[in-house]
């Protein structure tokens, strides 16, 4: 504070009379800053006084005590209910790069307060922020960039920041020489694309389009940091990639934006397969959380595969310290399953069904969840369903169909249904009639006698397949559960028992029409 008291007197004598008296009075109050409230009265109006002044020391001595004083997490609040932000975005104006420097850390600090972040995105603080984000002194770029982030957390105050331009601001500034100007504004736009629960759809196409026309420089160089020497850079990097890629079932223009991060990002796989593999477990999530998305478009399906994915996604379905890696990984490889065979083939050549059929009882029910989904979307495959039989994945799935968890049931049941139609050898579920975990029986027995209309439809489908394929020893193992048949005889009887919409209706219908045709079945081959 002794800047502008100086012996010399080189410019005391510009000062004005109540910037003397407020100088004076500053340097008493911090002399006694314990028991001085800074926030009301004297003390404030002493600053407020320096911070107003055009003398570029005034400035900066009331910058320094602002930002001693915002250091404390008790302050914080009060400054901002007390009307400081005022001052100091007057000083973020300042010309004095040591003035701003001090001011726009003031305002990062206060922005670390969540109450504190809709009156500073309020406030007017916000443009000459993102101006100064771009200053050539690489703290205020640091400091400024980072306040910005801290604004990043709530959807109202992102997009108040994408109408104060901040977006070609942050994207320019990815290529910053520094690691933490990079970190921050990799994070910041992150955030910004993330799909905010309570925003309407208009806002979010803004928001989205405004990233998109950045495009050509966010991805390119969002690529880029993934070979940043820091982890934490590479690690938000690749949620931002995530972020961008989401499902987008909201948003306009999704499918061209998907497909420009695929066009760029998948033509370095390299990079990618790294990251994958990487130690650091942030790095792994965020990395197989992008390539999830990223798989959601059906056209990124075939290139992902082609760029040799395959292999760590199907190493990562072991990774026992984070369920969360193991559902992207499998979630991924029933994305690039959906909607080609060549993909499904090559999903099972890569050694996905013998992975999933080692793990799947010994993983979360998350999990489970996930990879009896894939099976069941690889059992779609008339050219793959004798192979995944050979491979002995009914034995994994039946007791799956007892499981705690409805979803992984249903799941279970439907990639059994999907394996039964419209195969040559039935023996691999002739061998499994009675077990494992009461077998076939038991596993339509169950499903016949259930509530769940869902699951009624499964398991007498299932049985009209079984039928179809004129398995005798299975004709036989069917005929003779007196369990079964009584079930199947009940739907009928039952028909519709309770008042339903029309859909549910049409369900009913359905299954009482294949109970129906299941005992037509039946009978004529006695």
């Amino acid at each position: 504070m002794g800047a502008y008291t100086s012996g010399n007197g080189l410019y005391e004598h510009t000062l004005q009379e109540n910037e003397r008296e407020a100088v004076a009075d500053l340097l008493t109050y911090l002399e006694n800053r314990a028991e001085t409230n800074f926030f009301e009265g004297d003390p404030l109006r002493a600053l407020s006084t320096l911070a107003f002044s055009d003398n570029v020391d005034l400035q900066r001595s009331a910058a320094l005590a602002f930002a001693e004083i915002t250091e404390k997490a008790e302050n914080k609040l009060l400054i901002v209910q007390m009307g400081g932000l005022e001052p100091l975005i007057r000083q973020m104006l300042s010309p004095n790069v040591e003035v701003q420097c001090n001011a726009v850390g003031c305002i990062t600090n206060l922005a670390t307060h969540d109450e504190n972040k809709s009156r500073i995105a309020k406030s007017g603080a916000l443009v000459p922020l993102t101006r100064l984000a771009r200053s050539k002194d690489m703290r205020v770029q640091r400091n400024a960039t980072g306040a910005l982030l801290n604004m990043t957390h709530s959807d109202e105050n992102r997009q108040q920041l994408v109408n104060a331009g901040a977006i070609p601001v942050l994207v320019s500034l990815l290529n910053s020489s520094d690691t933490d100007v990079q970190y921050y504004c990799t994070t910041a736009l992150s955030n910004i694309a993330v799909d905010g629960k309570t925003k309407p759809i208009s806002q979010l196409s803004l928001n989205r389009k405004k990233l998109a026309a950045s495009e050509t420089r966010l991805v390119q160089s969002l690529i880029g940091l993934m070979d940043s020497t820091s982890l934490k850079v590479q690690c938000q990097a690749a949620l931002a990639l995530r972020n961008l890629a989401s499902d987008g079932k909201r948003v306009m223009n999704i499918d061209l934006l998907l497909c420009c991060v695929t066009t760029r990002f998948l033509h370095m796989p390299s990079r990618m397969h790294l990251l994958l593999q990487s130690s650091f477990l942030p790095l792994i999530l965020s990395s197989v959380a992008c390539i999830r998305n990223i798989s959601i478009h059906p056209l990124n399906e075939s290139p992902i595969i082609d760029a040799g994915f395959l292999s760590p996604l199907i190493q990562l379905l072991a990774y026992e310290e984070n369920e969360e890696i193991q559902c992207h990984a499998i979630s991924t490889l029933r994305n690039l399953a959906a909607s080609s065979e060549r993909n499904k083939r090559a999903i099972v050549d890569a050694g996905a069904v013998e992975k999933v059929r080692e793990l799947v009882l010994n993983v979360p029910s998350s999990v489970q969840s996930e990879m009896t989904a894939c099976v069941a979307v690889l059992a779609l495959s008339d050219e793959l369903k004798p192979r995944l039989l050979k491979l002995g994945i009914c034995r994994v799935l039946i007791p799956l169909t007892n499981s705690s968890s409805m979803e992984v049931q249903g799941n279970s049941a439907a990639a059994l249904g999907n394996l039964s139609s419209k195969v040559q050898d039935y023996s691999p579920f002739v061998s499994v009639w009675d077990n494992p975990a009461g077998g076939l029986n038991g596993y339509l027995q169950r499903f016949l006698s259930s509530s769940d209309k869902t699951f009624q439809h499964i398991a007498v489908w299932t049985i009209v397949q079984f039928l179809e394929g004129k398995d005798l020893q299975l004709l036989e193992n069917i005929s003779s559960s007196k369990s079964i048949v009584a079930a199947i005889t009940q739907l009928v009887e039952h028909g519709i028992t309770t008042e339903a919409c029309d859909e549910e209706e049409s369900d009913e219908e359905e299954i009482v029409a294949l109970a129906r045709k299941t005992l037509t079945i039946l009978e004529n081959c006695k």
